[in-house]
């Protein structure tokens, strides 16, 4: 009898991290097939890490002017409407409303304009279904529908629901009558009206975002929502993912006998401050001549090869050392073509076992920290001499899904540079890790057999 036959799309590489390189897929009888535009270097290496079955490389897909045009309307149409429901005006900063270039701010402001035009909910659902007209007349879509047909398929699923290809992909696969589940990327992503494409399932992390996914799309029946967690956490439960303590302070050159603070970089758009921030924290421990106590262990965002850190760690090398991410990419390193090695999940555990606190603007590290029962400072001040000046951490606190931490102990909240030595190495207000436990169980959900939380949805649905 032939087996079933299960299609991955990962438009990014947290995805292959979170779901191929878990267990999610370890116990499915089903055959399992990587659909991918990944190069050859990044497949194999893949492929080596997992137990993909088959690989079908797809055609790249070019979205057109009315495909763009809707798509973008559709999400700044649903970022008022979001507002409309949750009275929150930093929703529309993911519009991005000073763009660059003669043509792109005639195309954008087309849409400002038209988006008066479509402030009830029903004229956002007619949107969405012009939108699904328009991708099925793209090249794209004939040259999906062909390729699933041939492979036979039983289910596609997708990590990321807001891919612009996974959208024409689930739809070649809803006129085929295949099975489609798709998850909600992250706790931040729901409020940002870029959900992309329609399935039949929607895994999410918890109640909390099941919720959030009812209100901001109340056309999706609850029925067809499961809350099944995440799997991207579970690796901070197996010792076999923390590296050998004298390897890893070896490798980048740590001192056994110093504590490390973890600095941990967000991408060059939502913290533009953060060699800055590094700056003050190395300043502040040198002044109070606490170098020979404690040291710096920079992680920067996968996907920064911005080179900005380049000159702090240049200038205070006995104090800032650095774990670059171990990932793949492409010449381009375009954000959705940079990919994880297995190797980077054992270095991010080891990184979190091995510091004594994180310190970054708001990033989800809170929660991975707090899986070792570690503290979180959240930097909450600007600089005086800002590289963007539209940018602040006051607006990056007011976003929607910093409303799940009901209590504001779950972090310590650095106000100025003078608190670094009182928060960051005296955890001044750190009381509890309770506070911290308390918002990953609202955001995250209750651990529970998630990865057959997962495997069961795609299995009997």
């Amino acid at each position: 009898m032939e087996k079933n036959k299960i299609v991955l799309l990962f438009p990014d590489g947290v995805g292959i991290r979170n779901y191929l390189y878990s267990n999610v897929f370890d116990n499915l009888e089903e055959d399992i097939i990587l659909f991918h535009n990944f190069d050859p270097e990044t497949i194999t290496a893949i492929k080596e890490s997992t137990a993909i079955n088959e690989e079908i490389l797809i055609p790249n897909y070019k979205e057109s002017v009315k495909e763009k045009f809707l798509r973008e309307l559709i999400c700044l149409s649903r970022l008022y409407y979001n507002n409309s429901k949750v009275n929150n005006p930093s929703l529309l900063t993911n519009w991005n409303w000073k763009q660059k270039g003669l043509s792109k701010k005639i195309f954008y402001r087309t849409i400002e304009v038209s988006s008066v035009f479509f402030k009830k909910y029903s004229s956002i659902l007619k949107l969405e279904k012009s939108y699904q007209k328009a991708i099925r007349k793209n090249p794209f879509y004939n040259e999906v529908i062909n390729l699933l047909k041939d492979t036979q398929i039983n289910h596609v699923f997708c990590s990321h629901q807001r891919a612009l290809s996974a959208a024409p992909v689930f739809a070649a696969a809803a006129d085929l009558g295949i099975q489609t589940s798709t998850v909600i990327y992250s706790w931040d992503n729901l409020p940002k009206a870029r959900l992309a494409l329609r399935a039949n399932n929607y895994l999410v992390w918890s109640d909390y975002m099941k919720n959030e996914l009812k209100l901001y799309y109340p056309e999706i029946l609850s029925k067809d929502i499961y809350v099944t967690g995440t799997p991207q956490f579970e690796f901070y439960n197996e010792e076999k993912n923390i590296i050998d303590k004298n390897t890893f302070y070896k490798k980048y050159n740590l001192d056994l006998n110093k504590k490390i603070i973890c600095f941990s970089g967000d991408d060059t758009k939502t913290s533009p401050d953060d060699p800055e921030y590094l700056k003050d924290i190395a300043e502040e421990i040198i002044k109070a001549n606490l170098q020979n106590e404690y040291q710096i262990l920079l992680r920067r965002c996968p996907v920064d090869f911005s080179g900005r850190f380049d000159a702090i760690i240049k200038q205070y090398k006995d104090l800032i050392k650095e774990a670059p991410p171990l990932w793949y990419f492409s010449k381009s390193k375009e954000w959705n073509t940079v990919y994880p090695t297995f190797e980077d999940v054992k270095l991010l555990v080891s990184t979190v076992f091995y510091s004594d606190i994180v310190v970054n603007v708001g990033s989800t590290m809170a929660f991975d920290f707090g899986k070792f029962d570690k503290p979180c400072v959240f930097i909450n001040y600007d600089q005086q001499n800002q590289g963007d000046k539209n940018w602040s951490v006051k607006t990056i606190y007011q976003f929607q899904h910093f409303r799940s931490m009901q209590d504001t102990n779950a972090v310590i909240w650095l106000n100025s540079k003078e608190e670094i030595i009182d928060k960051i190495i005296h955890k001044k207000n750190w009381k509890s890790i309770t506070p911290l436990k308390n918002w990953y169980e609202i955001v995250v959900g209750k651990e529970n057999n998630i990865a057959s939380n997962i495997s069961n949805v795609i299995k009997n649905t």
